[in-house]
């Protein structure tokens, strides 16, 4: 099965400058994990809901610190005609969640451990 199967094709992002506030807030609204955090147009990272608790463990003002600040800077994607299951073992092996999908350079969507889950679940 590929990527294409499984991804949600939503995207959700936040500014690099967008306090930490504001984007758990947005996740919450949107019932979310993660953000792709955006400079511009450009993917810089993604903030998750892990990051969101290392800044509040480690910042006493962290609502009003800048997402770039806690976001995981390292952007890795998946494409859209990727197997899910090789997609599934990057992710276990980088340890992460969260993945945007790409389409020719264009961000898509977003594909979760627990969509990939899910496929197995239902194929099973």
């Amino acid at each position: 099965m590929r990527v294409s199967n499984v991804y949600r094709p939503t995207v959700f992002t936040c500014r690099a400058d967008e306090p930490l506030g504001d984007v758990a807030r947005q996740m919450i609204e949107r019932e979310v994990g993660a953000l792709a955090v955006l400079d511009g147009e450009r993917v810089t990272g993604i903030i998750t809901e892990r990051d969101l608790a290392g800044a509040l463990a480690s910042s006493a003002d962290a609502a009003s610190q800048e997402a770039a600040g806690y976001a995981s800077a390292r952007v890795e994607t998946a494409a859209l005609d990727e197997d899910a299951r090789d997609v599934a073992r990057r992710m276990l092996e980088a340890g992460i969640r969260h993945l945007p999908v790409d389409d020719h350079g264009r961000l898509v969507g977003m594909v979760s451990m627990r969509d990939l889950l899910a496929l197995e679940t239902w194929a099973a």
